[in-house]
């Protein structure tokens, strides 16, 4: 592949992403484990359970302090890198990111401090709360940002002002309630919870391995087993309800996800594994399960799902009704207050469809001068690789039915069996920490990847959406990025390696001890009182 600056911005944007969402799934899981957790402590008073939170989050700490730092930089490159797409979009695209950063953010960042901080300041209902409102803030702040990226996946509540060359928004709830904004929230939120769950119990494994800390392992391990498969069940319900959606708003990511050529008689078979041929338009060696595609993608068993061939026969005619369209902005950008209502109207019946005249400037400056064969071409290009999204999708969904079988496991043998494990299933919990992260990092791939080649899809190419920069500026910036993101990874593994092998609090007689200076405090506000007076 020859690198451009739209290639090498792609690149740059998708690292800093990838990298960014390394941090992001813990962060969101682990600030909910913590706070159960904390109620239990709170609940019960046994001092085990406030070593496990504060163990827990000393680890979220260190997770959700790089995961600021890392987020930070891909809100600027949106002004940096992407500047046309900010002018285009910004008066939507940028409400719920300033939305996410005065409410949730805020609200996150704020009470992070008084937790760390407030365990001898605040009484145990106090922290408790402000343990919740830290879980509340994550969760808040994932779903603004989702509901921005969802957006782009489907840019309904907004239409295109011809005289200001900008989409604006027309309504704010469309955009909040936006379905596929919705779908992708509580599947992230719960892959998240996911990454948490089996952070925790491998972590707790290895202890157990190791014969340390065994009560503490033992209750994260119920915890994180009974969370965990709760939210392992609801990923892939919820990943079902991602897939139903893309059917009617976005077809032609759905159809390479499949590798689905040609539009077959309902209900469509769900092919397992095979080798998607691009250049041939064929799948290789496919294995089929009858039904099962009907029935995820329109649950039904007479409803078609269009393939991709017939899909790039629909977006030739979008981009000849697209045309229409654009020659008819042109006009009214030219005309202004006199345009002809013919020309208004005109633009009104093909501007849905103006996006797809945009995809001619890769090969011509006027597209209303593009030949057949560009616009064949640029039809063409409405197809993502396929290969890839083909391949992501099953890696995602594999491990995602191989989470519920890791969590129902541990949940039976901690809840109800001898909570005794086998060393084989402590070593694959141990095994298993990083395969999460290597499923969130594939589902957004298939739905970045696959909304290509449009910024917003259907709205603005990506090729359009880029800043005039220098291919040598974003090749520096790129190396740069890699190299501080490497470093700050390198540090985040050490951190937790490090504070793993120390573990919790071990003296529990220690920590009664300054559970009981705490609460004289409180009452007293006098820190003296005797060691070794039993906490109250």
């Amino acid at each position: 592949m020859e690198f451009g600056i739209v290639e090498l911005s792609r690149l740059q944007f998708a690292m800093t992403a990838m990298y960014h969402f390394l941090f992001v799934p813990l962060t969101l899981g682990l600030s909910l484990l913590i706070a159960i957790m904390e109620t239990v402590y709170v609940m019960t008073g046994r001092v085990i359970w406030r070593q496990m939170t504060k163990f827990w989050g000393t680890l979220f700490g260190i997770n959700f302090v790089l995961g600021v730092a890392t987020g930070i930089t891909m809100e600027f490159q949106f002004g940096m890198n992407w500047s046309y797409y900010s002018h285009y979009v910004g008066d939507v695209f940028g409400a719920p990111l300033a939305i996410e950063g005065l409410m949730a953010f805020f609200l996150e960042a704020t009470f992070v401090g008084l937790w760390f901080f407030g365990w001898d300041k605040l009484s145990k209902v106090q922290h408790l709360v402000v343990g919740w409102l830290v879980a509340l803030g994550s969760n808040f702040s994932a779903l603004w940002i989702l509901i921005a990226n969802g957006w782009m996946q489907n840019p309904v509540g907004a239409e295109f002002n011809p005289m200001t060359m900008r989409m604006e928004m027309t309504n704010f709830f469309e955009v909040l309630f936006n379905e596929v904004a919705q779908a992708k929230f509580v599947h992230t939120v719960s892959a998240g919870y996911v990454t948490a769950s089996v952070f925790v119990l491998g972590v707790s494994a290895w202890y157990l391995l190791k014969g340390r800390h065994i009560e503490m392992a033992r209750r994260s391990i119920a915890v994180a087993s009974s969370f965990g498969l709760a939210a392992a069940l609801s990923v892939v319900l919820l990943g079902d309800e991602s897939g139903y959606n893309a059917t009617h708003t976005q077809r032609m990511k759905l159809a390479a996800m499949e590798g689905m050529w040609e539009t077959h008689e309902a209900p469509a078979a769900f092919t397992l594994v095979g080798l998607p041929d691009q250049e041939a338009r064929e799948n290789h060696y496919a294995i089929h399960i009858p039904y099962a595609m009907g029935l995820i993608a329109t649950r039904s068993l007479t409803k078609e799902i269009p393939g991709i061939n017939d899909l790039v026969l629909e977006s030739q005619d979008r981009i000849r009704n697209g045309i229409i369209a654009y020659d008819a902005l042109l006009t009214i950008r030219q005309d202004r207050e006199a345009t002809a209502p013919e020309v208004i109207e005109t633009f009104e019946t093909y501007g849905a469809d103006l996006g797809y005249a945009f995809l001619l400037l890769k090969y011509t400056d006027d597209p209303r001068n593009a030949t057949e064969a560009q616009i064949l071409q640029a039809a063409d290009d409405t197809v993502p690789t396929v290969w890839p999204l083909f391949w992501a999708f099953r890696v995602m969904v594999a491990l995602g039915f191989a989470f519920i079988g890791v969590m129902l496991f541990f949940f039976i043998r901690s809840n109800f069996g001898s909570r005794d494990f086998p060393r084989w299933a402590l070593w694959g919990a141990v095994a298993a920490i990083p395969t999460p992260w290597l499923a969130a990092e594939m589902g957004w791939f298939v739905a970045e990847f696959g909304r290509q080649p449009w910024t917003v899809d259907g709205v603005l190419p990506t090729a359009m959406s880029v800043s005039n920069l220098s291919i040598t500026s974003v090749a520096l910036t790129l190396t740069g990025f890699v190299a501080f993101y490497t470093v700050l990874l390198v540090i985040e593994m050490s951190l937790m390696v490090k504070y793993i092998r120390k573990g919790p609090e071990q003296d529990v007689q220690e920590t009664e001890i300054a559970m009981a200076r705490h609460a004289h405090r409180l009452r007293t506000h006098d820190g003296n009182v005797p060691l070794g007076t039993p906490a109250e």
